[in-house]
């Protein structure tokens, strides 16, 4: 599964660990996490996430 790096402060999203304070499991890829979730850090939502490369 591929993680994504947001475009305004630069976390990523690893979905091999999710987003669990959000409610998003370990294991939840990128494009089946719902549409309404935002950025934990900054509050962005998906629109301003982009595939990251290591």
């Amino acid at each position: 599964m591929k993680k994504y790096i947001c475009t305004v402060c630069q976390w990523v999203y690893d979905p091999e660990v999710g987003d669990p304070e959000s409610g998003i499991e370990p294991g939840t890829a990128f494009e089946d996490i719902p549409e309404d979730w935002v950025c934990p850090v900054c509050g962005v939502g998906k629109d301003d996430f982009e595939p990251y490369e290591e």
